[in-house]
């Protein structure tokens, strides 16, 4: 019998394999647990979204803490545990479902999860990709490597750089194997995630921002005059330069995230509409 390949990430599943189960790695260590809650700041007001519940290990720690926790898991055998365990807590929501195919939460929320590191991307654009939705912050654990690429100074993927205008992504600790089961075959680490007090770019202009990232990050090692050419004239490019304080040297993906802001501002107020790059991307939410 040919082995259906994962929704995701095309690696193969065995009969029966939740359609998300692929890479997921349940974590054991309490003291480490409790340490992901504190790093979220969960208290009484909070509604927590868990991507990749598991057995509950973590989920017994938030709905201590929260003031609504919402379980998402797609294995049977782990929601009938998650559910055994949730009865004491009426705080607590088991949502059997793919995590890819839940909604997200109308009101304000957080997010504190073990995600499956199958499909770490794909769990974060559905969270980071709207920035009107209700999410304030959260503490994920995922795969070292992801979690660098998301928090690089240099910057290659253009949906990283649409999240950092209005997210903020901060790497805070590698996570040794030891404290999973099944033991994943990479290293694991925290990431935070904060949205920003002042977004850089505004959201309604999430469509054309994205459009221009995905432009200027053809080439994250280019120059930025090479980069963006065809938007902006040699005269504009020149006082752009200026305003940047950067050589011409300097590769597109080494600006900062206000160095960004100022590009993408000067854009949008000096350069004709008709010369904005436009994304081939179908909108994201």
């Amino acid at each position: 019998m040919t082995k259906r390949k994962h929704k995701y990430s095309n690696k193969k599943l065995s009969r029966g394999e939740p359609p998300n189960f692929s890479g997921q790695h349940l974590m054991h260590n309490k003291k480490l647990l409790h340490e992901i809650v504190d790093q979220a700041n969960v208290c009484k007001k909070d509604t927590v979204l868990e991507l990749g519940a598991g057995k509950g290990a973590l989920t017994t720690v938030l709905n201590e803490r929260a003031g609504k926790v919402l379980a998402v898991e797609y294995d049977s055998k782990f929601v009938e545990i998650l559910k055994r365990k949730a009865v004491q807590f009426q705080n607590t929501k088991i949502i059997h479902q793919d995590i890819m195919k839940i909604h997200l939460p109308r009101e304000k929320f957080i997010v504190v999860s073990n995600i499956p590191y199958s499909i770490t991307t794909p769990i974060m654009k559905m969270l980071l990709n709207n920035p009107s939705n209700g999410l304030q912050r959260g503490v994920i654990v995922m795969e070292k490597g992801a979690a660098r690429r998301f928090t690089s100074k240099f910057v290659k993927n253009p949906y990283v750089l649409v999240w950092r205008m209005w997210f903020d992504l901060l790497y805070v600790k590698e996570i040794s194997r030891e404290h999973f089961s099944p033991p994943p075959r990479v290293d694991s680490a925290i990431l935070v995630i904060r949205r920003k007090v002042k977004p850089i770019v505004s959201y309604k202009y999430y469509a054309t921002f994205l459009g221009f990232a995905e432009y200027a990050l053809k080439k994250p090692d280019a120059p930025i005059e090479i980069a963006l050419r065809g938007i902006f004239s040699p005269l504009q490019m020149k006082r752009l330069k200026r305003s940047l304080s950067i050589q011409y040297e300097t590769p597109i993906g080494s600006l900062t995230e206000s160095q960004w802001g100022i590009v993408f501002d000067t854009m949008t107020t000096y350069v004709q509409q008709h010369l904005w790059p436009r994304s081939r991307k179908k909108k994201q939410y």
